[in-house]
């Protein structure tokens, strides 16, 4: 069942640039390897961390391509697939290889500001044309627009929607979604320093960037909280706190790809208009280090 397989950490995926910009595959497959030692437990492909913004349907393909025949069928695959423009989406879809893909992670339509019913209509679109089950993406913070808990609720009860990575940071939105979502729709959050506060409420885990680069231990962390030890998961998550911030100040995952570029797995190269961490970030990163 897909929703077991899901569980706990999944890791949202960057995409490892060249110094000419280029992407980067042997430092992808080196990525791989590097989070799975961890033992995180699935990998989400061409997200929003992985700047798929900026990369371009050929490379997109390749990406996937790559990650599915290194990865072989250790872990599941959950692939980025969403947009504001709905017929583009379902056109993207129709022309990726989903086969052997867990689910699809959709994002909230950004920009354009939907209602909640053009929210809502988008969504179950999408859920109808999907091959496999989507996972819904909430983030106002970089869409302009917030889904609303009962527009989450609602769209639960599609058979092909099986759950929502939910980065409101609104904690009372997470309990409504909580409260009223069907029994078998999962909540995972999307903002890694509310995850351990957010099992607590029922959520089955997290999609987080901060596993790219210390997969072993935030990923002990989520199954510390998921076991109902929330003392050592708590120690563990105030060790991230000063980390964290830094992450985003000057763009994700500008922050994250300076520390795999100092732990040597990937460079710290992000595409335009996103430009590589300033050496004041990078000496605050280092020294937390």
């Amino acid at each position: 069942m897909t929703r077991e397989k899901l569980k706990g950490t999944g890791v949202a995926l960057v995409t490892p640039f060249t110094k000419d910009l280029a992407v980067d595959y042997d430092a992808l497959r080196k990525l791989l390897d590097f989070v799975l030692d961890g033992g995180v437990n699935y990998l989400v492909v061409n997200g929003t961390t992985a700047e798929s913004v900026t990369t371009t349907a050929a490379e997109k393909a390749e990406i996937l391509k790559v990650v599915k025949q290194h990865v072989n069928g250790r872990v599941p695959l959950v692939y980025g697939l969403g947009g504001n423009n709905t017929q583009h989406v379902l056109e993207t879809m129709n022309a990726t290889d989903l086969d052997g893909i867990a689910a699809i992670l959709s994002v909230s339509p950004y920009y354009n500001k939907p209602s909640q019913q053009g929210i809502y209509q988008h969504f179950v679109q999408v859920a109808n044309a999907s091959p496999v089950p989507v996972i819904l993406y909430n983030v106002p913070g970089r869409t302009g627009s917030n889904m609303a808990g009962d527009t989450t609720v609602k769209l639960a009860s599609h058979e092909n929607i099986i759950g929502i990575k939910e980065a409101s940071g609104n904690m009372e939105q997470c309990m409504y979604i909580a409260k009223h979502k069907p029994q078998d729709f999962m909540l995972i959050s999307g903002d890694d320093l509310l995850t351990v506060p957010m099992v607590t409420l029922g959520a089955e885990g997290v999609i987080s960037v901060l596993a790219n680069a210390f997969p072993g231990k935030f990923s002990n962390m989520i199954q510390l909280a998921l076991d109902g030890n929330f003392k050592e998961a708590q120690s563990l998550l105030l060790s991230f706190v000063d980390m964290n911030p830094l992450m985003y100040e000057e763009g994700n995952p500008v922050g994250v790809k300076a520390v795999l570029e100092r732990f040597g797995v990937c460079s710290a190269q992000v595409r335009l208009p996103l430009v590589e961490a300033s050496s004041g970030l990078k000496d605050r990163l280092f020294k937390l280090l």
